[in-house]
């Protein structure tokens, strides 16, 4: 099966994007990912940072990567079955351990769970139309279920959205000791998380990978759009989505980051526009791709792309050894922190590009090909996914 470039390129973008916002989650108090105002203070630095990153990275690249995880279901439909379901449970296994033993904010156990679900409704759809009108229609319920949370919520402030002394104390203790009191603790997170999945993320996860299934069925995942339909689609959608987040930015900030709308109610706005956003982010690569393709930066952003899985992991080991091993953690704000995403982005394009000289897939890749072929009896001669 012949790769398509601009799809690596898009994957590896969404997994340099994500560590925009996973840099807070490494660096800083988990409270921190999604209020600025979790010391009970905020300073205006990081009140404009937060504002930025919600505005145009928030949401959106991890959006951006459900999508395109979607889309690779759909690519992968001429496997059958037992290809796809060994693919995704070994996915499962490696973001269970992921979670359970190197970091609380895996993504991997998230998306195998709905993968399993979502490909054989995306293979079962009858057409491009209905696939991706149920995929919007998840996508809404998911935002419903957000705003219902956020209407029975009561007044009282959550610890894990505004933690005291004590709280923070501890999260910094279990964080740089390791070892059996941190498993304890990111086990009862990855639970939490599972919860989450099922009430709430679940739908809009879900949603998001039948619309990028949808997408790549009726060509316009592959590029076989026109150029001006692509720019002007994503210019739209961009500037659509930029202004129904931007009255919720300017309202949480005037609230002070008050926990029941800005943990719940004002998150809608920002989780409508992403999905605008992310599909105009994409509309305008592919809008201009014949000026850009040339480029080595690409090329090498393509690269990332190609070894998604090892560059993501690659960036836990990164980040929790600067975190967690070095006792980095909670010793900058969310300003100086973005000042690692540039040599952190530099190591991934680097290794990327010279892995890539001499091997065809990523470490990672290839080991979860070599397990999937196993687990599924499939020959490799037979596949190359």
């Amino acid at each position: 099966m012949e790769r398509n470039v601009t799809l690596d390129f898009l994957r590896g973008a969404a997994i340099l994007g994500i560590l925009l916002l996973n840099i807070s989650a490494f660096g800083l108090p988990k409270a921190a990912y999604l209020n600025p105002a979790w010391y009970g203070d905020i300073t205006r630095s990081d009140a404009w940072t937060w504002a930025i990153l919600d505005l145009l990275a928030q949401v959106k690249f991890l959006t951006l990567f459900a999508l395109l995880f979607g889309a690779g279901l759909q690519l992968l439909l001429p496997r059958g079955k037992i290809w796809i379901q060994s693919r995704l449970t070994l996915l499962a296994l490696l973001g269970f351990i992921h979670g359970l033993f190197f970091w609380d904010g895996d993504i991997l156990l998230a998306y195998a769970l709905v993968g399993l679900v979502c490909w054989r409704m995306i293979r079962d759809a009858q057409n491009v139309k209905s696939l991706f009108n149920t995929g919007v229609m998840l996508y809404i319920t998911g935002v419903g279920v957000l705003i219902l949370l956020g209407i029975i919520t009561g007044d009282s402030v959550n610890r894990s959205w505004m933690p005291d002394a004590a709280h923070l104390q501890y999260e910094q203790f279990w964080k740089l000791k390791g070892g059996a009191e941190a498993v304890s603790n990111r086990a009862s997170m990855l639970t939490d998380s599972l919860l989450a999945l099922g009430a709430q993320y679940g739908w809009q996860l879900a949603g998001m990978m039948l619309m990028g299934g949808a997408l790549m069925r009726s060509g316009w995942l592959k590029g076989q759009f026109s150029l001006r339909h692509y720019r002007r689609v994503g210019a739209l959608l961009i500037a659509v989505g930029l202004l129904i987040n931007l009255p919720a930015v300017v309202a949480q900030w005037w609230l002070n980051w008050d926990y029941r709308w800005s943990a719940f109610l004002l998150q809608a706005p920002r989780e409508l526009g992403a999905p605008l956003q992310t599909i105009g982010y994409a509309a305008l690569v592919y809008g201009f791709w014949p000026q850009i393709c040339h480029s080595r930066l690409v090329a090498a952003i393509v690269c990332v792309g190609r070894m998604a899985l090892s560059n993501y992991l690659l960036q836990t080991l990164i980040c929790t050894t600067l975190f967690y091993h070095l006792d980095l953690f909670m010793k900058f704000d969310r300003l100086q922190l973005l000042g690692f995403i540039l040599p952190i982005w530099i190591i991934n394009l680097a290794f990327s590009v010279l892995w890539l000289r001499r091997f065809r897939q990523g470490p990672v890749e290839w080991l979860w090909r070599q397990l999937t072929a196993r687990a599924s009896g499939v020959s490799l001669r037979h596949t190359s996914r």
